[in-house]
C-alpha cells in the first residue's frame, strides 16, 4: 500500500511539472547568460500568430512573416496587422507555407519570395495526396502582394506528405539557394534525376545558372547543388563568406548542422547518427569517407530548425556565434528552446541553451538590422519574440 501511495505521489509530482501546454506567459523575461554573463531582455514583439514559419525585415524597420496555414503577415511599427497580406490566393491551394526572403535589391523592385508545398494531380490520374516544393516571387505594394507566381516548381513529386521543409536565401553573389527536403523517399535523395533531398542553386528569375556543379552531366538535375539531405529547416550565409550553412533534422538523434560545398554528398539516409522512429539504426556506420560530415550534429534530436550567425553589435560577446532554433528535445513536447553555439579558429567551443523554461517551438532565429535577434515559435498561438540587452 505504501508503495503504491508513493508510485502515485512521484507520477502527479512528474504530472505537475511538465509544461501542460506551451503556453508563453505575459513576460517580459529577462536572463543572464554565460558568455560575460551577457544580460538579455526578451519581449513578445506579436502574438496570436498560426505557427510562424519564416521573417524577413524591410526597409524602416517594419516585418513581413509567413504562417504555416497559408498567410503571409506585417508587423507595421511593431504592431501585428490584423488582415494578412493580399494576394497570395494567386498561388492556389497551399498546402504549407514555409519561407520568405527578399530580393537584395528590395528597395528598388519590391520583390519577395516565398517557399511551399504545391499540392498537385497525379500523372496516372488517381486520386491522391500528390505535392511537390515551390519558389514563388512576388513584388510588395503596400499591403499586398502583386504578380506572385511560381518562379520555380521542383521535381520533388512525392505521394505522401511529411518529411516537409523549405528554405530560401541569397548568396552574395545574388543567386539563391532553394531547399527541397527528402518528402518521405528513402532512395531520392541519393538520386540525380530528382530534387528530393536536394539543396538547389537558381538565379533570381527561377533560371537555372550555366556554372552550376551539374550542368551538362547526363541524367542529373542542372538545378542541383548539394545532396543527400534529410528535412531542411535552416539556410544562412556565415558573414564576410560566402558559405551556406544549413540544418537538417535526423529522425530520433542525427540533426546536423552543415557547411554546404558545391556538388557534394551529405550521405542520407546512407550515413547517419539517428536511428528510425522503431528504434532501428538508419545505417550501419554514422560516416563515410565519401560524404561530407556534420560539423555540428546532436544526439538526442533538437528538431534543430532556424540559424543565423550573430553579426551586430549589441551583444559584443556573441559576435560570431551560431544561434539555431530547436523545437522538441529527444521527442519530448515543451522542451523547445534556442542554442547558442560558440566557436574558435579551430570549430565549436560550447553550447548554451536558452529560453528553456519558456517551453516553446523555436521555428526560426534571424539578426535584424538593428542589431537584436528576432524569433518565431511555432506554436497553435505563436509569436515573435525579440531579445535584446538586458540591464
Amino acid at each position: 500500500m505504501i508503495r503504491l501511495v508513493f508510485a502515485f505521489l512521484a507520477t502527479g509530482l512528474a504530472w505537475a511539472q511538465a509544461p501542460q501546454a506551451n503556453r508563453l506567459g505575459a513576460g517580459p523575461w529577462d536572463y543572464t547568460t554565460y558568455e560575460k554573463n551577457t544580460k538579455i531582455h526578451v519581449t513578445a514583439v506579436a502574438r496570436g500568430l498560426s505557427h510562424p514559419w519564416g521573417i524577413a525585415f524591410l526597409p524602416g524597420g517594419d516585418m513581413i512573416l509567413t504562417e504555416r496555414p497559408g498567410r503571409v503577415r506585417l508587423i507595421r511599427k511593431g504592431a501585428l496587422m490584423a488582415e494578412p497580406v493580399k494576394g497570395i490566393e494567386a498561388l492556389g491551394k497551399i498546402d504549407q507555407l514555409f519561407d520568405i526572403a527578399l530580393h537584395p535589391n528590395f528597395a528598388t523592385n519590391h520583390y519577395v519570395y516565398l517557399t511551399y508545398i504545391k499540392p498537385g494531380t497525379r500523372p496516372n490520374g488517381e486520386k491522391g495526396y500528390w505535392a511537390s516544393t515551390a519558389l514563388a516571387r512576388g513584388k510588395l505594394e503596400g499591403d499586398a502582394l502583386v504578380d506572385l507566381k511560381d518562379v520555380f516548381v521542383a521535381d520533388a513529386w512525392e505521394p505522401l506528405n511529411g518529411g516537409d521543409g523549405s528554405r530560401v536565401t541569397f548568396a552574395p553573389d545574388g543567386k539563391l539557394f532553394f531547399a527541397s527536403s527528402h518528402r518521405r523517399n528513402t532512395e531520392a535523395p541519393q538520386s540525380m534525376a530528382s530534387d528530393v533531398g536536394k539543396i538547389l542553386r537558381l538565379n533570381d528569375d527561377g533560371t537555372i545558372p550555366s556554372d552550376n556543379p551539374f550542368v551538362g552531366r547526363t541524367g542529373a538535375k542542372p538545378e542541383i547543388y548539394s545532396l543527400g539531405h534529410r528535412t531542411i529547416l535552416g539556410m544562412t550565409i556565415k558573414p564576410g563568406t560566402s558559405e551556406l550553412w544549413e540544418t537538417e533534422n535526423g529522425p530520433q538523434g542525427g540533426d546536423e548542422v552543415n557547411v554546404i560545398k558545391r556538388g557534394k554528398n551529405y550521405g542520407w539516409p546512407l550515413v547517419t547518427y539517428g536511428r528510425d522512429y522503431d528504434g532501428k539504426r538508419v545505417s550501419d556506420r554514422p560516416w563515410r569517407e565519401e560524404f561530407e560530415s556534420p560539423e555540428l550534429f546532436w544526439v538526442p534530436s533538437i528538431t534543430a530548425s532556424g540559424i543565423s550567425f550573430y553579426n551586430g553589435d549589441k551583444f559584443p560577446a556573441w559576435k560570431g556565434n551560431l544561434f539555431v532554433g530547436a523545437m522538441t528535445m529527444g521527442r519530448l513536447p515543451g522542451t523547445g528552446h534556442l542554442q547558442r553555439i560558440a566557436f574558435n579558429e579551430n570549430g565549436e567551443q560550447r553550447r548554451e541553451m536558452m529560453l528553456t523554461d519558456l517551453h516553446q517551438r523555436i521555428r526560426d532565429v534571424r539578426e535584424a538590422p538593428d542589431g537584436f535577434l528576432y524569433l518565431l515559435t511555432d506554436e497553435n498561438d505563436g509569436a515573435v519574440l525579440r531579445i535584446e540587452p538586458g540591464k
